[in-house]
């Protein structure tokens, strides 16, 4: 048997039913030279020790380095200047500040951006992996949505991430690493030549390729240096991260993390929500009800956010409202109602306009805030559970064409 046959693909061809979870192929391969970004202040002064840097020094040293990274956005060692050249030198032949490569970067209509990332395996650059990275510029607000995974461990059918193979988990600094191109891309660092000096990345929302709840330390790790008030400096108020529903570390996340939560619930039956997020029969719903009202932090100022994608004929009638409102009865909620998105293939369709608009009003007239999200990056397959690295099926021709261009924008 082919050993990179997934465990999806293997039982779909004996005729059993598509397991909860996906294995993932490979493990993360550090390069010779690894990067600093994603690194703890802790795991920096170790690394500085490691090179020869003199403990009193150390300190003085996570500093500059935690704000020429995180505050100004450094690309290279040589733009450090408060660093002497010496020390630059040292931190050049050990160390990079190295973040994910701009495979490609597509523009959609309303302006939302979506960019390719290339992360290679170790110093295999022929082995390189890749995740997708959303932008969406809102009047008020800018969201980027992080990926945490190189594929997806689950097999949610109506979402198009649900259909590649999990690869592996990203890193922390892979995650941080997506936030860090966004501002560069965006020219979006402390230096910005702008009128309000505002942030264009305002907000970060865990809902790209992957359960980030499968790979909770590193999504942890690198939540932690995004809030971080001394460098990227992300409120975890304006932080959202997104479960299928993997009821142990929905606690942890609240514990450790602190950041806003949000449930793809998308059915309010059991037998419903099997087939849509199959990881339900592991954690049925009233598991995952019970870790919602035990979520830290959680009120009426720090609401939890249902997100219920709208699917005709499937799970969008007033009885789905009614019920709905019933059971999440005593959270502290807000239902977001996000439009299918089709996708290449997909047995789906999305509600009619009338019955998402009477649905909305029931849920909201029930006194929960009933959002109805406005679909981006349709056209560029950037929108809520359309992502996929669409690069697969390109031919190397093609790809290189794709990547040419991003370097040159």
């Amino acid at each position: 048997m082919n050993e990179t046959m997934t465990s999806t693909a293997i039982e779909a061809s004996s005729g059993v039913s598509a397991p909860l979870e996906k294995v993932a192929l490979e493990t993360y391969v550090p390069p010779a030279k690894p990067s600093l970004i994603g690194l703890s202040r802790a795991e920096i002064a170790e690394r500085l020790g490691a090179i020869g840097v003199a403990p009193t020094q150390r300190k003085m040293r996570v500093q500059q380095l935690w704000h020429w990274i995180y505050v100004r956005g450094a690309r290279n060692f040589d733009e450090m200047t408060s660093i002497s050249k010496e020390m630059r030198s040292q931190l050049e032949a050990h160390f990079t500040v190295a973040r994910p490569e701009v495979a490609a970067e597509q523009v959609s209509n309303d302006g939302t951006r979506k960019w390719l990332l290339r992360l290679p395996s170790g110093d295999n650059l022929e082995k390189a992996h890749e995740v997708e990275c959303v932008y969406i510029p809102e009047t008020d607000r800018g969201t980027l949505c992080v990926s945490s995974q190189v594929g997806c461990t689950l097999n949610c059918s109506f979402c198009h991430t649900g259909t590649q193979r999990l690869v592996r988990n990203l890193t922390a600094g892979e995650i941080v690493g997506q936030i860090m191109v966004a501002r560069d891309r965006l020219n979006d660092w402390a230096d910005r030549d702008t009128p309000t000096g505002g942030r264009l990345v305002t907000n970060v929302v865990m809902m790209g390729m992957g359960e980030p709840l499968y790979n909770f330390e590193a999504v942890r790790d690198a939540l932690l240096i995004v809030a971080d008030n001394e460098g990227i400096g992300i409120s975890r108020r304006r932080i959202t991260l997104s479960t299928s529903g993997v009821v142990p570390n929905i606690i942890r996340t609240g514990d450790e993390i602190g950041v806003m939560l949000a449930i793809s619930l998308h059915a309010v039956r059991d037998e419903l929500r099997n087939e849509l997020v199959p990881l339900n029969r592991k954690y049925p719903i009233a598991e995952l009800l019970q870790a919602c009202r035990d979520y830290p932090g959680s009120s009426n100022a720090r609401r939890i956010t249902f997100e219920y994608v709208m699917l005709k004929g499937v799970n969008d009638s007033l009885d789905d409202a009614k019920l709905l409102v019933k059971m999440l009865k005593g959270i502290p909620a807000k239902i977001n109602l996000i439009p299918f998105n089709p996708w290449p293939g997909t047995r789906y369709e999305c509600s009619d306009w009338d019955q998402i608009e009477k649905f909305s009003e029931y849920v909201f007239n029930a006194g929960y805030s009933s959002p109805v999200r406005t679909p981006r990056g349709r056209d560029i397959l950037a929108a809520c559970g359309q992502l996929k690295s669409e690069t697969e099926k390109l031919s190397v021709r093609e790809r290189q064409a794709l990547r040419a261009m991003a370097m040159t924008d």
